[in-house]
């Protein structure tokens, strides 16, 4: 009866117990060169400049010493509801109602210009291009103005508010959007974050370990927009419906309880 119940107590705290190597963010893992803290940490050598893609919404600004000039490539009420567009919600694109949308072909209208193919450019090049198609038609220069609304990003899986987001900065890196997504559930496999990243004409999945120091010389450091971040549970977490390290003991004390007395009885 001794033997089994130190067996039925080791199984329990062998299966409750979560190390901290599988919790603990950018270690410096076995394997891996080490990092040591204020080490210079170079970042990647990775084009981190977003290309613009079918279906996405951009903001196209004009300006001129002439206004009426750039109202001319305005659609009617455009600025005034820029004007008045305190950004996004729920993660939306914050220049919906009041930006210029990329077709499937990767064109954008723009009144009395007509068809501009700007997919597959930088904001910068694209930004240039429509600057270099009005100053063709008008002796008066005319500036551009042209972004995306920020980065927007979703989240999915073991984060404590997943959902669609908007950083409205240039450029952010991954733990921006894991904070802004909230601190990830302590069952979560942080050796195995999931990125789904869009390209060109198609998508690729690659796979982050936010346990791993080397994490920040990555070229998945920096996140782009439309990225998908999908962190997965882990196997403890299959035992019950447990949230929480807490739940999971309840059911595990529970089913420990009931061998006890199942042995207890039939003993007699």
């Amino acid at each position: 009866m001794k033997h089994l119940l130190s067996v039925l107590v080791i199984a329990l705290f062998s299966i409750s117990c979560v190390s901290n190597k599988r919790l603990n963010y950018l270690q410096n893992l076995p394997g891996n060169e080490p990092i040591d803290l204020n080490e210079f940490i170079p970042y990647a050598d990775v084009e981190y400049e977003y290309i613009l893609q079918p279906f996405d919404v951009v903001d196209i600004d004009f300006a001129s010493s002439d206004e009426e000039l750039t109202k001319v490539f305005e659609y009617q009420g455009s600025r005034n509801a820029r004007g008045g567009n305190g950004g996004a919600s729920g993660g939306g694109d914050i220049f919906y109602f009041t930006g210029y949308s990329i077709d499937k072909d990767g064109m954008v209208r723009i009144p009395k210009l007509g068809l501009i193919k700007i997919a597959g450019l930088t904001e910068e090049d694209a930004r240039k291009k429509v600057e270099s198609e009005i100053n063709e038609y008008f002796k008066e220069e005319v500036f551009v103005r042209l972004r995306t609304g920020g980065i927007r990003f979703t989240t999915l899986g073991e984060f404590s508010n997943s959902g669609t987001k908007t950083i409205l900065k240039n450029r952010a890196t991954i733990f921006d959007a894991l904070a802004m997504a909230g601190e990830s559930n302590i069952l979560a496999k942080k050796n195995e974050l999931y990125l789904i990243r869009q390209y060109d004409g198609g998508v690729k999945i690659h796979q982050i370990n936010l346990n791993d120091r080397a994490l920040l010389a990555s070229p998945y450091y920096f996140i782009q927009p439309n990225d998908i971040l999908y962190l997965q549970p882990m196997s403890i977490r299959q035992v019950g419906d447990a949230n929480n390290i807490t739940s999971t003991l309840t059911l595990v004390v529970g089913i420990l309880s009931s061998v006890l007395f199942i042995v207890a009885i039939t003993q007699d």
